[in-house]
């Protein structure tokens, strides 16, 4: 492994199992330390007190001996044994002022850390009791607190104490480690399939038994899936029927080409040849009406190159604007249908469109025109370029409307290359089309174009009912 790679994994961020086994442990150490802290408290009172009481009680009982041995002449084994019945006390240390070593009383001691008894911080009190003894002599009886042994005990409980937190922490992160793991598994699968996904494979499809949450996870995943997969197999086959509305189009003007502009030439060169032979010939009235045949083909290839030019792209959409751009398509279909009615009513709401759905309602109305005059038979036919708005009153999306009163068509409508061209080309932007009749008689074509389209926006593949 490189050192970069090294460095990436001693850097990677913390997993979520570990995270949490952090946190639970975190949460348990400020726990103890707050347990802890309460202890301390109520140790150091307790064995400040026991002391206390412990100091009290020795100090009453010697008081007592004492006062039942001053009617006693001579006592000195009496205070030895007096002093003797302290030892092995828990809590205190009991001698005469000459014999320390002797009578010190012995203290039983537990095991407790001297850092702990430290902690406590309890210091041992000393009580002075004065015993006269044959009038004159005096001795002092020494009384000195121990707290170790009480401090043992703390330390006992207080240990003692520690064993279920720390029980209850190894279980609680033994169970964390587990469940997370199991919730991990799936939500790794869940992962490789996203990889997958990301990859192109939308077949791909997470399944499985999981709890309740990761349940609406997975069918959200699936849902998504499924609709990529349409997705995907509709952008391949729109991509066909692009391919296929291209070659039709490079066929339809191929056979253009060939059939009015290649002739006309084949014309202009033979009438040009016979100019120069004619003028050779000094026959001047057959080299005019050459050269005006010359000017007659010429005339007839430009208007034959120019309505394929129209086919291709608009003429004067972006020169004059959307509105003159209709009128010539209509006046096209006018000037050879003349007994039918064309009504235009185009919204100035439509000017400074985008010219991607500029040139589109120009295709939808070159289609939808052609249609209803080639086919319907119709005496009217009303073309509407409009804006919707919404309840503010602000522009939405472009809506385009062709209707006419002809003889209708089947239920449902059959879709022709012309009107599945305008459907994909509306899909491509990410608008909608639906056919139907005009108001129960004719037929109504209505395309809904959004106003601002998206990019690369493709919308779900058009039905014949929706066409």
């Amino acid at each position: 492994m490189a050192f970069s790679d090294a460095a990436f994994v001693l850097w990677r961020p913390m997993s979520l199992r570990f995270r949490l086994i952090g946190l639970v442990c975190a949460v348990l150490l400020i726990s103890l330390g707050l347990g802890g802290g309460v202890a301390y408290s109520n140790a150091k009172r307790s064995v400040r007190t026991e002391m206390q009481a412990a100091l009290a009680v020795g100090r009453h009982t010697i008081e007592t001996a004492l006062a039942q041995l001053r009617e006693i002449g001579d006592a000195s084994g009496d205070l030895d044994r007096l002093v003797a019945a302290f030892d092995g006390d828990r809590h205190l240390r009991v001698w005469l002022d000459d014999k320390v070593p002797a009578l010190a009383s012995r203290s039983k001691v537990g095991r407790v850390p001297d850092w702990f008894v430290r902690l406590i911080g309890i210091a041992p009190q000393v009580a002075r009791i004065p015993v006269a003894i044959t009038g004159s002599t005096y001795k002092t009886i020494f009384i000195q607190t121990d707290p170790k042994n009480e401090a043992a005990e703390v330390w006992d409980e207080f240990t003692a104490g520690l064993v279920a937190p720390a029980v209850f922490c190894g279980l609680t992160v033994l169970l964390i480690y587990v469940f997370i793991g199991r919730i991990a598994r799936p939500l790794g699968r869940f992962a490789d399939a996203l990889a997958e996904v990301g990859e192109g494979d939308y077949r791909t499809r997470f399944g499985g038994r999981l709890p309740s949450e990761l349940t609406l996870l997975r069918d959200s995943f699936n849902r998504m899936a499924t609709r990529l997969a349409e997705a995907d197999a509709d952008n391949r086959r729109l991509n066909e029927q692009l391919l296929s509305l291209q070659e039709q189009e490079r066929g339809e003007l191929a056979r253009d080409l060939h059939d009015e502009v290649s002739p006309f030439l084949f014309a202009i060169g033979v009438d040009a040849a016979a100019v120069s032979r004619l003028a050779a010939q000094e026959r001047g009235v057959e080299v005019v009406a050459r050269a005006q045949s010359i000017a007659e083909a010429v005339r007839h290839i430009q208007r034959q190159v120019r309505r394929m030019l129209g086919r291709l792209r608009p003429i004067g959409l972006v020169e004059l604007g959307l509105r003159r751009a209709i009128e010539d398509i209509v006046e096209f279909w006018r000037r050879r249908r003349p007994e039918i009615r064309y009504d235009v009513t185009v919204a100035p709401g439509c000017d400074g469109l985008p010219e991607v759905t500029a040139q589109t309602i120009c295709r939808i109305v070159q289609e939808g025109v052609s249609n209803a005059v080639r086919h319907a038979l119709p005496t009217v036919v009303t073309i509407v370029v409009d804006r919707a708005h919404d309840p503010r009153g602000s522009p939405q999306d472009v809506v385009v409307e062709i209707a006419d009163d002809g003889r209708g068509a089947a239920a449902p409508p059959r879709v022709g290359y012309g009107l599945r061209g305008i459907g994909e080309r509306v899909s491509a932007i990410g608008g909608t089309v639906t056919l139907g009749d005009a108001g129960g008689i004719g037929f109504r074509l209505t395309a809904v174009l959004p106003c601002s389209p998206s990019a690369g926006c493709i919308a779900a593949p058009l039905e014949a009912s929706e066409l």
